[in-house]
């Protein structure tokens, strides 16, 4: 009879440094020889993420025309077919439409994730829904070190009263709310994200200071780092020494950035932390939350790639047209034309961070076998401010069979859809938001 004495290393172990405390990735290590029990317990959970893209899109160039598996991508999607297997493209969803109120873009944001219709208001009194992120960071992301994580490229905090007619601004900035009455704050700097995530918090003088004296996470954690190696096996210190890599990686583009806004003279306000480049911005949060699922920092997130009324311009693919005013295309071919562009290239942004997470290792998989991401909009036709059909696509290992364009009937509540999510996450309800019934969608 063979006695096995290895102890498993925790899931939830540390690397410590001065003011610094980071997770690992999931390691061979953390499970108990011969304890398959153990070892499933072990195994990620199934995380969950949103990205929300803002204005609406044309939905004859994201809309499949076939229905059913084996359907072709229109030119919106395209980039997505390499993902076939593992996603589901979901019409005839609607957000929350009220009688014959007209929606615009601060319920198409506040009604996305509540599923329902916010409150009329421009004063502080905001009242909408607990989204569905929240609803799902209460079941698995309470053991994680950050719940959830809420990101965005655009800060309009300092906008208050009304940012839409009727509506206050507090609609607009964000997608997550934690209660029907707390609308929660969305983080644009990649430096606060990655030391919410890798290390000591502080402030932008702070921040500056470190730069100054070239201290990395990284290093406060070398010792630690090395002492756990030699514990570890061939696989083991392989996985480490990459993630570690891109933690450095990750460290490395924010200080270039933190650099160059230092010593512009053009902008010597600028943020630190804050790139100018909307590419690079939207790679850094993508990057960031790709190593945060990794190192299971967190389970949960919800990005505002943009925020409704965007007023970004696109010169890198030739829109220079307002994003916002492009949008209002009249059905002018032309115009739609680049609109179709504007979608097409933040698919394309969003494909890196499926990239990554498809070549992240996590278990017995990849990290996006592991996870359901969301990706979506709370506005159909911009031009008419449409509240159906929504552009929504589901991808990743929790979508279950994959390769399907489910069509729905016509107009079905968004917050059928949520049930769905709640459900798959244990969390069954019997009402989310304005839902009449469950969206079958999660196989």
């Amino acid at each position: 009879m063979k006695v096995v004495f290895k102890k498993a290393l925790s899931r939830r172990t540390l690397l410590r440094g001065a003011g610094t405390a980071l997770s690992l990735p999931l390691l061979d290590a953390m499970f108990p020889a011969l304890a398959p029990q153990a070892k499933a317990a072990a195994l990620p959970r199934l995380r969950f993420g949103v990205s929300y893209i803002p204005n609406g899109a044309i939905m004859q160039q994201f809309t499949p025309k076939q229905a059913g598996t084996g359907f072709e991508f229109p030119e919106i999607l395209k980039p997505l077919e390499p993902f076939r297997e593992q996603l589901a493209v979901v019409t005839n969803l609607t957000r929350s439409h009220p009688g014959s109120q007209v929606g615009d873009h601060a319920v198409s944001a506040a009604g996305f994730l509540t599923g329902v219709w916010p409150k009329r208001t421009e004063a502080e009194d905001v009242l909408a829904n607990t989204t569905i992120d929240q609803i799902v960071a209460q079941q698995i992301g309470q053991d994680a070190p950050l719940p959830s994580l809420e990101l965005a490229t655009e800060d309009f905090t300092g906008y208050v009263g009304g940012c839409s007619p009727g509506f206050s601004c507090a609609y607009m900035n964000t997608i997550s709310w934690s209660t029907p009455q707390t609308p929660l704050p969305m983080e644009t700097n990649p430096r606060a994200v990655f030391e919410r995530l890798f290390g000591e918090p502080g402030n932008a003088q702070e921040r500056s200071q470190r730069l100054r004296d070239e201290r990395s996470v990284l290093d406060s954690i070398a010792e630690d780092a090395r002492d756990l190696e030699q514990t570890l096996g061939a696989h083991d210190r392989a996985r480490l020494t990459e993630y570690l890599d891109n933690i450095r990686e990750l460290e490395r583009r924010i200080e270039q950035v933190e650099a160059r806004n230092r010593t512009d003279v053009n902008a010597p306000d600028a943020p630190i932390g804050t790139p100018d480049s909307f590419e690079e911005h939207v790679g850094l949060m993508f990057d960031l939350t790709a190593a945060a699922f990794a190192s299971d920092a967190t389970r949960v997130f919800t990005f505002m790639m943009s925020r409704e009324l965007s007023q970004r311009t696109y010169p890198q693919i030739g829109v220079t047209e307002q994003h916002h005013s492009v949008s209002h295309h009249l059905n002018k071919p032309d115009k739609m034309a680049q609109v179709v562009k504007i979608n097409s290239y933040y698919m394309r942004l969003y494909i890196k961070f499926l990239e990554k997470l498809r070549a992240t290792p996590d278990g017995d998989g990849s990290v996006l076998d592991h996870s359901l991401l969301v990706y979506g909009a709370g506005m159909g036709d911009s031009n008419a401010h449409a509240s159906d059909p929504l552009p929504m696509v589901l991808v990743g290992g929790g979508v279950g069979k994959g390769d399907r364009h489910v069509e729905l009937p016509v107009r079905t509540p968004v917050g059928n859809l949520w049930r769905n999510v709640a459900a798959k996450y244990g969390r069954p309800m019997d009402q989310f938001g304005d839902s009449t019934g469950i969206a079958d969608v999660l196989s």
